[in-house]
Formats: C-alpha cells, sequence, structure tokens
C-alpha cells in the first residue's frame, strides 16, 4: 500500500512509529506537511498538490492533525476522501472530536457519564453557572485549549468568578466543570482501536498539580480497566465516530466520567505503558480495512451527524 501521513513533524514520536511501523511491513509511505498543500476542488477530478507533486494513488491516509492547524488539516483530510483513499480517521469525525462543546454535548445526549458542564456567554450568568455545576472548587476550560493549556483549577467562589470574568473579558470561550476531587489528579487514558480497547493507562500529575497531561510532567502506569470504564471508552469512540482515538475518563464515585477525547492520541505514553506495538496495531487496521474494500469505492462511510 502507499500510505500518507498527515504531519507537520516528521521527526515527533508519533510520527515516526507509524513510519516505520508500516514500512516494517512492506508499505510505502510518505509523511506531509498540510499547510504545504494546495487543493483544486472540484466534482469531476479532485487533486492535492504538496511542493509542486501531485499526490494521487495513495491508499490510506492517517492524520495527526495539530489542534491549531485543524481547520486547514481537515480541509485536506476531506479531499482525500473525495479522491476515495481511505482515511483512518474521517475529517467529520476530527472537526466533531475537537470541538470540546460539541463533542460534551454529543456524548450527552446518548447518555454518556459526563463531569457536570456549564457553558455561558453573558457575565451576568456567572453567579447561576458556578451554581449550575456544584460550587468550587470548580474546573475552567478554554475550549480551544490542547495538552492541560488554558485549564484552571478554581478553589473558591471568589476565584472562580475572578478567571471566569477574566476569560470572558478576553472574548474567549470556554466552559466550567466540577472539579472530581476522588480522582485525586489521575486519568486514564483508554486507547481506541475498531471498537476496542487495545490497551489502557493511569497518568497522574506531580506533586501539586491537578493536570495528568504528560507533557506537563504527569506519569504513566500501566492501570486494569473495569468493564464500565471499558465499555464507556469504546461507546464514546463510536460516538464521536473516530476508528482510533484516546479515551481521557475520569475514576468517580458515580462511575467513569469522559473528560475528553483525542483524535490524534500521541503513541509514546500509551506504548511505554503498555508495551505494546501501538502503531502496529494500527497499520494492521488499516490493512484490514483497505484490502477488504474495492479500489473504487468510496471507503468513507461517515457515521452520525452532528
Amino acid at each position: 500500500m502507499k500510505i500518507a501521513i498527515l504531519s507537520r513533524n516528521e521527526s515527533l514520536y508519533s510520527t515516526r512509529r507509524l513510519k516505520e511501523s508500516a514500512e516494517e511491513r512492506g508499505h510505502q509511505v510518505k509523511v506531509i506537511d498540510v499547510l504545504k498543500c494546495y487543493m483544486n476542488i472540484t466534482s469531476l477530478k479532485p487533486t492535492i498538490h504538496f511542493k509542486g507533486e501531485k499526490l494521487d494513488q495513495f491508499d490510506a491516509v492517517i492524520p495527526r492533525i495539530g489542534a491549531s492547524v485543524t481547520f486547514y488539516g481537515t480541509a485536506v483530510l476531506r479531499q482525500f476522501e473525495m479522491m476515495n483513499v481511505f482515511p483512518l480517521s474521517e475529517s467529520v469525525a476530527v472537526t466533531r472530536s475537537r470541538d470540546k462543546l460539541r463533542s460534551m454535548q454529543l456524548l450527552a445526549r446518548k447518555g454518556v457519564g459526563l463531569p457536570v458542564t456549564g457553558f455561558a456567554h453573558n457575565p451576568d450568568d456567572i453567579q447561576d453557572l458556578i451554581k449550575e455545576v456544584g460550587g468550587a472548587p470548580l474546573v475552567i476550560k478554554l475550549l480551544e485549549g490542547t495538552q492541560g493549556i488554558g485549564v484552571v483549577l478554581a478553589e473558591t467562589h471568589k476565584a472562580a468568578e475572578s478567571v471566569i470574568q477574566a476569560f470572558m473579558g478576553l472574548n474567549a470561550n470556554i466552559m466550567i466543570q466540577e472539579y472530581i476531587k476522588e480522582s485525586g489528579g489521575s486519568d486514564i487514558r483508554c486507547f481506541v482501536i475498531d471498537g476496542k480497547v487495545v490497551a489502557a493507562m493511569k497518568r497522574q500529575g506531580p506533586e501539586g498539580e491537578f493536570r495528568s497531561n504528560l507533557h506537563r510532567g504527569g506519569s504513566a502506569s500501566l492501570v486494569r480497566l473495569t468493564p464500565q470504564e471499558r465499555s464507556t471508552a469504546v461507546r464514546a469512540a463510536k460516538i464521536m465516530g473516530l476508528n482510533v482515538c484516546g479515551v481521557d475518563l475520569l475514576r468517580s464515585n458515580h462511575g467513569p466520567l469522559v473528560m475528553e477525547i483525542n483524535s490524534s492520541p500521541g503513541l509514546r505514553g500509551i506504548e511505554s505503558a503498555s508495551n505494546k506495538d501501538i502503531a502496529g496495531m494500527i497499520i494492521e487496521f488499516i490493512e484490514k480495512k483497505v484490502h477488504g474494500s474495492s479500489q473504487s469505492q468510496n471507503r468513507s462511510k461517515t457515521r452520525g451527524k452532528g
């Protein structure tokens, strides 16, 4: 097969592992910076060009699109889909999962466990909003934030009020959530491939830090999932329409709660903690899907709406 990896940095661990795993299995791989692509959008013969080269004859495309380039990156991914190239994750699913508020609403509609979450635009509603999520302490999140950036723990009512007012004053879109104290500054990353949790790890924040992101100094260790946690992760991935994703759960007194869904989950932490070849599993999944489809068949089948 010929596989395209949409990544802005070929040296990143996840990009490198996927490329190595695919080449070890005899596939041709090209890493493509989406921001250096340009497209001819037409119903007759859509094309993508990269550094003057026409990109065609690819069998599959793996999106490793950074949050800051979601709009243009998913446009490029859609163009590949128009050219009947199999996407590891579909453009609509990536877009859906990147919108934190939209993804929370979709999960809530299907009855998936979530932290109590509030959203408002008018500063006059701050007091009621804080009450809606159970009061302080509470977590304030920028909707555009990633890797724990733009996430604040407000430990008192006054602090929560001040931070929310400051964000609103900057015209930043935020949501606020109840603080799950019993999680103890940890969460669980479930790695889902093709409707199955293939690996899971517990991420623990450093002393005095409630954010557990590995990029913020958190540590990872192997964890055993409960059947309910496994089921919640699989359901969340299915609702988003993602073939491959990382589902982040919090352990609460009333069961597992979905904190976030990552459509481009990093491989370093999960491979180190689980000692599993996750990159190889992803390539194996692509092989199964591509070899099971007709070359002329459009392999992109958007699941669900919203």
